[in-house]
């Protein structure tokens, strides 16, 4: 069985945990990169989440010459988690700055998976049509909105809610939550 490959991206806006419950499950069995942008760090140390120890390879933000940040690169998918509406904005009209946007930028046009969990609330015009935009260019918008159906006790029942999904859009098998199978179950 070939290993799967992603790229994780970890942008400026609250929500590492749901970086690193991601990063936890996918580097036991993929090939991981990672890059974390410089508000990424800072908030990530804010709401105390280590990012660091993975069995990834880790890439700097400005590293725009990296091998991800080409298309013969092949990968099996990205995700930015959690995803700044600056981010958002600058992927949904290709300002491909930096390590990061360039990565997705390259998802979108070699038509890989390319998953935005975005962190962002409420919504102005601006941020709805920046992810319009972005999903008319072919990413998937999903915010980091929990489902209860599952009846979560902690926090890091409804983290797992949202990386379970992240994880579905993959492809990537788990276990993380139980599965709706109706209301009678």
């Amino acid at each position: 069985m070939v290993e799967k490959e992603f790229v994780i991206g970890v942008t400026g806006a609250s929500g590492a945990c749901y970086a690193r419950r991601l990063l936890e499950v996918l580097c036991t069995n993929s090939k991981v990169h990672i890059i974390i942008s410089d508000v990424g760090c800072q908030i990530a140390a804010h709401e105390n989440v280590s990012l660091n120890g993975f069995n990834a390879t880790y890439h700097a933000i400005d590293r725009i010459a990296a091998p991800i940040a080409s298309g013969s690169h092949r990968f099996d998918g990205m995700v930015i988690i959690p995803c700044s509406a600056k981010t958002l904005a600058a992927i949904s009209t290709g300002y491909a700055d930096n390590l990061i946007t360039r990565t997705a930028d390259v998802c979108l046009k070699e038509h890989r998976t390319c998953i935005l969990v975005t962190r962002e609330t409420p919504l102005s015009k601006i941020h709805l049509r920046n992810m319009l935009s972005a999903e008319d260019a072919g990413a998937t918008i999903m915010p980091a909105c929990p489902g209860f159906y599952h009846n979560p006790k902690t926090i890091d029942n409804l983290v797992d809610m949202v990386v379970a999904r992240v994880l579905d859009h993959l492809n990537v098998e788990h276990n993380l939550i139980k599965r709706w199978s109706g209301y009678d179950a």
